[in-house]
């Protein structure tokens, strides 16, 4: 309930006064709050740098920890390489002895029809020439693979070099063409006639008996190519005396097992618990100055609570007491020293008089 007023002076002097406290516990309030804030930045700014600290060491433990072994697991692994590389060596080595040792009759044999065949054709004055599978492919063809070879020189001599000379003298026209092949023709099929003439002919005797050799020492190769086909396939290693090499090569796939469950058991125990021992570490370290930091930001936010309560029940003090007599437009401590100074000056009687004058007076 609103009192009568009955010290004009005396009330203004008490309105100033609390506005003035008004504006202090104000002021006081928005400082505590920047205060609050600063601080409430710092311990973050701490606690984030301890979560930081944590994480860069948790991490450069873990890839330390992982490459240790990493390393070692490497070693273990070329050493598994080299040896599985030298029972690979000791196999093929094996291998071609056993080939060897199984195709030594054949091969035997083999030499013995070429010397054979040189002789043959010594005692019949055969030129060196007709011994080559490259005549026997033109001239007397029996396999397969001699077919093959006389079809790749017919393309040639009669495709690829007529028509290749046709396109190098770039004259497109088809008498050119029919005459490059007329040419072609001659000269190879007289080059094939004049070989023909001077070695199957006379000797054809001698060659076709060099052909009957040449057929066994053909066969014996294929035989030498099964045997050896078989060999190489064969997945039987008993033979090549390997239980060294792999014995070797057991233990080491052994250790590197045992390396990569330590691995596995070392960032384990690192993972549940040399990790939370770190951290525990690296926050003790920070943690009696962030607790002390945390003290002082909860006095200072129960100081700024009580400034805040006292600020809030000044402002309702003035609002209650006050505004209804002088309105807010004169709750200014400038404004209500001009009031005091119409009422003690007695140019005012009262209140209303002096507000009216000092808004006369603007």
């Amino acid at each position: 309930m609103v009192q009568p007023i009955t010290d004009y002076a005396e009330f203004l002097r008490d309105a100033k006064a609390d506005v003035l406290r008004m504006a202090q516990l104000t002021e006081q309030e928005e400082q505590l709050r920047q205060e609050e804030y600063q601080l409430e930045r710092t311990v973050e700014t701490e606690k984030r740098s301890v979560s930081d600290s944590i994480n860069m060491t948790i991490k450069k433990r873990t890839e330390a920890l992982t490459l240790s072994y990493d390393q070692e697991i490497g070693k273990g692994q070329e050493r598994l390489k080299k040896a599985r590389a030298k029972r690979e060596k000791a196999k093929n080595q094996g291998v071609k002895e056993r080939i060897a040792e199984e195709t030594s009759e054949l091969r035997e044999e083999n030499r013995e029809l070429n010397l054979r065949l040189k002789t043959l054709f010594q005692q019949n004055h055969v030129p060196k020439i007709c011994r080559g599978n490259w005549y026997y492919a033109l001239f007397l063809p029996r396999w397969f693979s001699e077919y093959l070879k006389l079809l790749c020189t017919i393309l040639v001599c009669f495709l690829a070099v007529p028509y290749g000379s046709y396109m190098l003298i770039g004259q497109k026209k088809t008498l050119v063409l029919v005459v490059i092949y007329f040419i072609t023709v001659l000269i190879f099929g007289g080059l094939y006639v004049f070989i023909s003439n001077k070695t199957k002919i006379p000797h054809l005797a001698a060659l076709r008996d060099g052909q009957i050799i040449r057929d066994q020492i053909h066969g014996n190769k294929k035989k030498i190519k099964v045997i050896t086909h078989t060999i190489q396939k064969d997945r039987n290693e008993a033979a090549y005396d390997l239980q060294i090499f792999d014995d070797e090569i057991s233990q080491l796939e052994q250790e590197l097992a045992v390396t990569a469950g330590k691995k596995k058991d070392a960032l384990n125990t690192f993972e549940t618990v040399t990790k939370n021992i770190i951290a525990d570490e690296i926050t003790n370290n920070s943690k009696e100055k962030i607790e002390s930091m945390e003290a002082e930001l909860d006095v200072l936010r129960r100081r700024l609570k009580e400034v805040e309560t006292a600020r809030n029940e000044k402002s309702l003090y003035v609002t209650d007491h006050y505004e209804p007599y002088l309105g807010k437009e004169f709750l200014t401590p400038s404004k209500l020293d001009m009031l005091l100074e119409k009422i003690v000056s007695g140019s005012s009687s009262n209140l209303s008089e002096a507000i009216n004058s000092c808004r006369e007076a603007k």
